[in-house]
Parts: structure tokens; sequence; C-alpha cells
């Protein structure tokens, strides 16, 4: 779990998520690609793209189908906008909210501003800064508090910066402010893991650990991409054209017409891989009375009627019996009836490449929350599901699974 935890811990943002993955993949001998040249590809060679906060890998084969992972690697958190609010004693930074967090988690706790700046040279550069935090006011002031608390979005979210806003001098940042907690094991035998930005950095690097290990006969893609917590509609997000593009380049390196290109897709699968919600203990009356995933019991496969998750009966049929001949634990999740779905950057993939799909995750509770919690072993048993994955020959045939 070491490598995973330090991924965790330094990830702070998607492009810090993108960099760790790139010094991976630079490690395992991987080329990268640059989207403005021409693509010179060998059979069995790996290769990687860099788009913003968003990253695919894949290994060339030079004929047939993909098999494809796709997750994200943003998370809940809180954005700068440009300007800083002063007033004769302090210092803020103003704030928006990037995705639907818990906010209340965000009080009090270490933040971290982190993300993208922009020189005066025009050039981009990561950014990694210091520590700032958001007090809450003292229940002294607020005897409601325990009873309500729901912070106004523009008056109490500006971030404590005492004298010195501390910002770096740039042209133009994308900079957050991201939770700085140090993962940590929980539970009598450590076996339950407590960090920020599991979801979906779990997805994020349980599919790189799985795409390095396996191998297999048709081209294997590891998809990374940004946004999915605002909506996924960005360049760098699954509503952008990167993993179609990446398609399309290596259809045309392989010297194939759109028919033939269209018949590879009908030969592949995707995996979209994200969070799931786990059976809270003190509240199990927010879950589905029959399918409703623990954490510790694998990975869950979730199915929603009004298509917030891709998966249906051919596809959780043709992972679960996948699953079953690997030895890998899963589990079904189901929403309850009467409570909003979540959704996943899955269904909006589908929109730029469309292959048969499923959507599966690790259960957490508290997602969404500063610090969220998963059971140690899922994240085992996730690898081996995705090893597994990449490793087999799954695709749907005129309504016929082939494993």
């Amino acid at each position: 779990m070491e490598h995973f935890t330090e991924f965790l811990k330094t990830s702070y943002t998607a492009y810090h998520a993108v960099q760790n993955i790139a010094a991976r993949l630079n490690a395992a001998g991987f080329v990268p690609l640059s989207e403005g040249e021409r693509w010179s590809l060998k059979d069995g060679g790996n290769y990687y793209v860099v788009r913003g906060g968003g990253v695919i890998a894949f290994r060339y084969r030079a004929a047939g189908g993909y098999l494809i992972v796709a997750s994200h690697t943003d998370s809940p958190c809180l954005k700068l906008k440009g300007g800083v609010l002063r007033d004769q004693t302090y210092v803020r930074l103003n704030t928006e909210p990037y995705g639907g967090g818990l906010w209340y988690t965000f009080f009090d706790r270490p933040l971290r501003l982190a993300g993208r700046t922009v020189g005066h040279d025009l050039a981009a550069a990561i950014y990694t800064g210091g520590t700032v935090v958001l007090p809450s006011l003292a229940v002294h002031m607020q005897r409601d508090a325990n009873e309500k608390f729901s912070p106004n979005l523009q008056t109490e979210l500006p971030l404590f910066a005492v004298g010195n806003a501390d910002l770096p001098d740039a042209l133009s940042y994308d900079l957050f402010a991201v939770p700085d907690d140090t993962p940590f094991f929980a539970g009598a035998n450590g076996e339950l893991l407590c960090s920020p930005r599991l979801d979906d950095l779990a997805g994020v690097c349980a599919s790189l650990d799985a795409f390095l290990a396996a191998d297999n006969s048709r081209t294997a893609v590891c998809a990374c991409l940004d946004a999915e917590e605002i909506g996924s509609r960005t360049r760098d997000g699954a509503g952008g054209d990167l993993l179609r593009a990446v398609i399309e380049r290596i259809s045309a390196v392989r010297g194939e017409d759109k028919q033939q290109m269209l018949c590879d897709l009908n030969a592949s699968f995707l995996l979209s891989l994200d969070g799931a919600h786990a059976l809270h203990p003190n509240h199990p009356e927010k879950c589905d009375p029959c399918d409703r995933p623990v954490l510790g019991g694998g990975i869950a496969v979730k199915t929603h009627a009004g298509g917030a998750y891709t998966t249906d009966s051919l596809t959780a049929a043709a992972v679960c019996a996948l699953f079953e001949r690997a030895g890998v634990k899963y589990q079904k999740f189901y929403n309850r009836s009467d409570m909003r779905s979540g959704s996943t950057l899955g269904a909006i993939s589908l929109g730029q490449v469309c292959v048969p799909s499923a959507d599966v995750g690790v259960a957490q509770l508290a997602m969404h929350s500063a610090v969220e919690t998963m059971a140690r072993d899922d994240y085992g048993e996730l690898v081996k599901g995705l090893t597994a994955f990449y490793r087999s020959s799954l695709s749907l045939a005129a309504d016929r699974i082939q494993l």
C-alpha cells in the first residue's frame, strides 16, 4: 500500500496526479507522445499522451479491439478566484466550490494551495504552495451550529491568509485549496484506509497498477481524465475528445478506414471506474435494502435504471463472470429508488467512444468529504480485478459474451 498512500498524499490536484502518473510511466519505459505531431507506433510499444489534467497510456497492438479502463483525476475542493479580499486586519483568498464537496469537513484542517500556473513567459508549471485554513465560527457565536451548519459558499469559504496572500507571481492560474491530511489506517488491525481524494485516486492508481502488470493481445488503454466532479465537459475531461482522438490516431497508424475502426470498437470493452457508496453503519436506511455494498466486500458493480451508470445485463454478466473466473470478490450496488443517483464519467465517455461498458468501483464512506474511508483489502481486489480485465479477451458480439 505504500506507493498508493504516497500517490494519495502527493496528488494534490489533477495536474499533480498526472505528473505522478507520467513519472511511473517514464520509469516503466513508456514513450510520451505529442498531440501536435504525427504518431509512429510499433506493435507492442508502450506510449502515453498528456492533456492538462488528463493522461492516457496505451500498449499498442497493430490490429484488433481495445480494453479500456477510465477513471478521473480530480476531487472536490475549493478553487481560487482571481481577487484577494483585504480589510484592515486580514487577507483572505476568494474561492468558489469545485465539485460537490461535503464542505463542513473542510473547516479547521490543513488545506494546501496547489495547481497549475502560467507565468509571464507563457509557460505552464505545476504549483505546490503553502498551507491555509478555514476557521469555524465558535459555537458561542452560533449556538445552533450543532443542529444546522450550512456554510454560505461566498461569505464563509474564503481562505484565511492573515497578512500575506502568498500567491505565485503568475499571469494566470488554476489554483485549488485541497485537504492536506496524511493518509492513515484505522480499525483494530488497520483494515480501513482514510485519506483525502480516495474518490477517485483509488481508481486511478489501481488502474495504473493493473495496466503496468498486465499484457494482452489487444490494445490496452488506461485513461485517467479530469473534470468528472464538474461534469467532465472540458478538453481534458471525458466530454472532451481526448479518448476519441487517441483511438482515431491508433486507427490511422494501423491504416484502417472508418468502417474497420468501428469494427474494432465493436470488439472492445470499457470499464468506467469510480467510487461507490458503502453501507454506513449509523445510517443503514440510506442504502438500498438488498444491494448495499460493504467495506471489504470487494469491487462494486454499479447499475442504475436511469442510465447514471453504463452497466446493463450483458455487461454486468460479462464483468461478474470475469471476476468469478479470476477469484475476485465483488458485490452489487443500486441506489435507493427514492434518492437521486450520483453519476460517473462512463456515460459521457460513451458519447465520444461508444463501446460496451460497465461501471465498477470501490465502496467507500464519506464520499466527497475532506477525508474519505475505504477498506484496505478492497484496493487489492480492485487491482486484481482490473488485471484480470486487461489480460482477458472480453468482448460482446451479437449479444454473446466472450471472455
